[in-house]
């Protein structure tokens, strides 16, 4: 038996997030992580052979430029923890298998000149959604760091103006047809709806209208960083800032319950029989199907809301490659972009894979994206070497009925291959790669159940303060008093946002401490 200020369960960012600013106020806080290593879906290992550090999960971080945690250096995860960002003037490229390429900058010239050499109209268009974009964009920010406003009154205040009323407009549109309006060349409305199947959902969705605002604005604002050392290296600045005010963070934890008494939380009690008792409260990292079996004395309509709700049929397969040297692009060495989009060259082509794959298949063309980010920060791979980060769509459940376990080598070279329509001798390049299917992210993380990044669907009826239910939207249960949830199945939602933020924000007023 241990005992704590705060007990927290899962060392993902989010939870370390939380767990650092209370450690900050003077807390005594222990974290908790199952695993032998920290961080979630914020880890860089050796997975392949050893010198090759590769970033398992998220690769790159945006939005949490923008969080006051990094933008005002609240924790001091910058200034004394030692976490240092690249930001490439060119986040995003699109390459399309004849040899073309559109790339979108963090300069709005540079990028509306990439556009005209399919459309010059198309290049006005996108100043026009790039003004819009950071026209929206500080309202946006406002929204994502904090406990979420009531659905009812968010839709209310928008309701009250033209531009809120625009806004939902857009909000409920599909990002297709948002597109249509916008675009007129296949090739930059494809461009643009990869973005949106970034966030597992086809452009065809309804109510992901907004996506390519959000991206945009954040995009032209802060750029998509690179952390110096790998993704991981957030995670170990939020170690460092937990230890250095005296919280501990152990490995090889596995919490089996969250100990309620008389209503509130007190504790955790491990797989193996320990208990870590918690004095203020409990920070936990509990997926919404995990409720009510590791809340004990959920009401059971709550916890029987939160194991309906719906995770994306959708799924993430990863290839993580070490190389003998740098990738070599077909269409060029311009091909130096921290996303690199490997497009058809039909729009309608894209589409229909995700078309597949709505109906539980594979999708006939592979949706393949990748990062090198050795191209930006050598010191992950010994000298003149190389990784590649490659990702694809799939479904959790195999329609042939076979075991991933069994064949996600023989989807592995599917995915090498189809990239060598892309990629010159990258076969001949691979030293070795390191492949995880759906399962295995389920295995990783259970934040990441049936292989969905962002741990439940980003569907309208999914965020906001009803992620991921009205009840749980708050980052409390109801009945339960000093239990506190994060992870990405929390508002905002899936990605780097460092949302634990949010729920410090709620025990800060329980506890009745200042959090500025």
């Amino acid at each position: 038996m241990a005992n704590a200020d705060i007990v927290v369960i899962g060392s993902g960012h989010n939870g370390l997030v939380a767990a650092a600013y209370l450690a900050k106020a003077g807390k005594r806080v222990v974290v908790l992580e199952r695993n032998a290593w920290f961080g979630g879906g914020v880890v860089t290992r050796e997975l392949t052979v050893p010198g090759f550090r590769h970033d398992q999960h998220s690769m790159a971080h945006i939005f949490i430029q923008a969080n006051p945690v990094l933008a005002n250096d609240e924790l001091g995860l910058k200034s004394r923890y030692g976490l240092r960002y690249e930001f490439p003037e060119l986040p995003m490229m699109s390459v399309f298998e004849d040899g073309t390429t559109l790339g979108l900058y963090r300069d709005r010239e540079r990028t509306c000149a990439e556009i005209a050499k399919f459309s010059k109209k198309d290049a006005e268009s996108y100043r026009q959604l790039a003004d819009q974009a950071a026209a929206w964009l500080p309202m946006i920010v406002s929204t994502l760091y904090s406990p979420p406003m009531p659905q009812g009154a968010s839709f209310a205040m928008m309701d009250q103006s033209r531009e809120g009323r625009q806004m939902w407009r857009i909000m409920q549109m599909s990002t297709h047809d948002l597109l249509c309006r916008y675009f007129e060349h296949d090739k930059v409305r494809m461009h643009f709806a990869r973005v949106a199947g970034e966030n597992l959902v086809s452009p065809d969705e309804k109510a992901t209208g907004i996506g390519p605002f959000v991206f945009v604005g954040f995009l032209e604002a802060y750029g998509i960083g690179v952390p110096i050392g790998g993704s991981g290296r957030l995670t170990d600045a939020l170690v460092a800032c937990i230890r250095d005010h005296g919280g501990e963070v152990h490995a090889n934890v596995d919490v089996d319950r969250v100990i309620v008494r008389q209503g509130r939380a007190q504790g955790a009690r491990t797989k193996d029989g320990r208990e870590f008792l918690a004095k203020d409260g409990v920070i936990g990292a509990i997926h919404p199907h995990l409720i009510g079996r590791m809340v004990e004395g959920v009401d059971p309509q709550i916890a029987r809301d939160a194991e309906a709700t719906e995770i994306s049929p959708i799924a993430c397969i990863t290839v993580h490659a070490a190389l003998n040297g740098p990738l070599k692009f077909k269409a060029g060495d311009h091909v130096r972009a921290v996303m690199i989009e490997l497009l058809p060259n039909s729009y309608e082509q894209l589409r229909r894979s995700f078309d597949d794959m709505r109906y539980g298949g594979f999708s006939q063309y592979p949706l393949v994206g990748l990062g090198s980010l050795t191209m930006f920060d050598p010191s992950r791979v010994p000298p003149g070497k190389a990784t590649m980060h490659a990702w694809d769509y799939v479904p959790y459940e195999r329609p042939d009925g076979r075991s991933w376990d069994d064949t996600k080598r023989e989807y592995a070279e599917r995915m090498i291959r189809h990239m060598g329509r892309f990629i010159d001798g990258l076969p001949e390049n691979i030293i070795q790669y390191h492949c995880d299917s759906p399962v295995d992210m389920e295995r990783t993380s259970p934040s990441f159940m049936r292989g969905d990044l962002h741990g439940i669907a980003t569907t309208t009826y999914q965020t906001g303060s009803h992620r991921p239910t009205p009840e749980l939207g708050q980052m409390t249960v109801p009945g339960i008093e000093r239990l506190y949830l994060v992870g990405p199945f929390q508002h905002p939602g899936g990605g780097v946002f460092g949302a634990g933020r949010a729920a410090a924000m709620k025990a800060f007023e329980d506890l009745g401490l200042d959090f500025p």
